[in-house]
């Protein structure tokens, strides 16, 4: 792509400022006092879709938050690449903890602080800008269709229903998300999997009141004490997860792909030493990045009952809560491991409770095959921009509205993202480099070039 860099130099300023445009509308999803909030930074996006060269653009109802949809078509015979990103972004409590105001872009370091300066602003915004040069130097190749969504970090609730209300609309050849991380700055990645994800809310009903704990205790199950047994049973000594069927269906990764993920840069040292911890702690038989890439895993997310407060207080709980979540991987039906969960749980309680589990939400796990055109478009494009071949590498997180697009849409995905895992996305102050944002930019162009070539040859 002729002149990228030049163009990125001459507009970076401009490209900043629009993008804190973007940045200091607190769009949370998760809050209901930002509801109004959804809605501007929707219409701002409409806007800067607009400026950017789409022929429309326009801002369009769910049964939730909006979703901004904008196109642009130079011959309906090219193909066609789907942009999808989100617009909201995480709470930012503990407020305390941040450095920086939340929703007040700063640049130091050379990076950009701010909530949703990654995740996923700043990256989705980087799609916006290097359509912008394709368009503005002549040099788009294709067809190019925007989806940017507002309930992403909720689980995307309203996006299947309007998938499948407007699959025509939709209609592409590959999506492209940049809602993932790199391995560092001088070693570029492509996330070929994500895994899926399961959650469950738990309820362990002993009496039903507190009791006292000198009249009652070891005469009456404490509901805390039972949770804490039935948890710890959920994995053995080599810390396999016991739920009988769980692993029947986990596909198994080639050799030749896990030891092209053994080829990332990874210091177990040094990863222990980041997170303040002696030693790891998995499945029996994988290496720590395995285990966060191509095995599942099951964790408790949140645990309480009885008294939590200031002081001592000899109760014996009614009740006990958890929140419990499964990440799973290439062939696991979500909706199958949510009711064998299910079913096992309540079915592993003692007489003495009764326990209730109330499925969450969750999504299936994807794949962007290493041999389809966008991941082969996706690997000359970093090749050309960081001079040397990607690692595909499988990502421990979720975005179950991947899986959900090959389900609904019939269409791949290419998990092209430019995040680095310091970027502290999810967390008090969350940060981009300025470095990642614009190499973005540079690289993107590439991709539709690459890609359009060998659609072009398929065909």
């Amino acid at each position: 792509m002729k002149e990228v860099k030049q163009y990125i130099e001459s507009n970076k300023d401009r490209f900043l400022e629009e993008l804190f445009s973007l940045i200091r509308i607190p769009s949370i999803s998760a809050e209901t006092e930002h509801k109004d909030d959804m809605v501007r930074c929707a219409n701002r996006w409409r806007e800067l879709l607009l400026s950017a060269g789409c022929d429309k653009a326009e801002v369009m109802p769910t049964a939730g938050n909006p979703v901004v949809y904008g196109e642009k078509t130079i011959d309906p015979a090219k193909p066609t690449v789907l942009v999808y990103g989100h617009y909201d972004v995480m709470p930012v409590a503990p407020l305390e903890l941040w450095n920086t105001k939340p929703f007040e872009p700063v640049i130091k370091d050379d990076k950009i602080w701010a909530r949703g300066a990654d995740d996923d602003k700043g990256q989705s915004f980087m799609q916006a800008k290097a359509f912008e040069f394709m368009v503005q130097t002549g040099q788009l190749p294709c067809n190019v269709k925007f989806m940017l969504e507002g309930e992403e970090e909720i689980g995307s609730g309203s996006l299947y229903g309007f998938c499948e209300e407007h699959k025509e609309m939709l209609r592409a050849d590959v999506i492209l998300v940049s809602d993932t991380s790199m391995l560092a700055q001088d070693t570029p990645s492509i996330t070929s999997g994500l895994r899926g994800l399961c959650y469950w809310d738990v309820e362990v009903t002993g009496a039903d009141h507190d009791l006292h704990s000198g009249l009652y205790g070891g005469a009456v199950a404490n509901p805390i004490n039972i949770l804490c047994k039935m948890i710890a049973d959920l994995h053995d000594e080599n810390n396999h997860i016991t739920i009988p069927g769980f692993y029947d269906d986990v596909l198994v990764i080639s050799d030749e792909e896990r030891a092209l993920m053994a080829q990332a840069p990874f210091n177990l040292e040094n990863y222990k030493k980041s997170l303040s911890i002696k030693e790891v702690h998995g499945e029996k038989g994988f290496s720590t990045p395995e285990r966060t890439g191509i095995r599942p895993c099951l964790d408790i997310c949140g645990i309480w009952g009885g008294h939590t407060g200031e002081g001592s207080k000899t109760v014996l709980p009614s009740k006990a809560y958890a929140k419990i979540s499964t990440r799973l991987v290439a062939n696991q039906d979500f909706e199958k491991i949510s009711k064998l969960f299910k079913d096992y749980f309540e079915a592993a309680a003692p007489d003495c409770v009764t326990v209730k589990v109330t499925p969450s939400h969750g999504g299936a796990a994807y794949v962007s095959p290493l041999e389809m055109n966008a991941y082969k478009a996706a690997e000359k494009a970093l090749e050309t921009t960081f001079g040397k071949r990607p690692i595909p590498t499988r990502s421990g997180g979720s975005i179950p509205i991947v899986a959900g697009f090959e389900r609904i849409l019939g269409i791949k995905s290419i998990l092209m993202g430019f995040g680095l895992g310091s970027d502290a996305i999810h967390a008090p102050n969350e940060n981009y480099p300025l470095f990642n944002f614009f190499k973005g930019i540079e690289t993107i162009p590439y991709f539709y070039e690459y890609f359009t070539e060998l659609e072009t040859k398929k065909q």
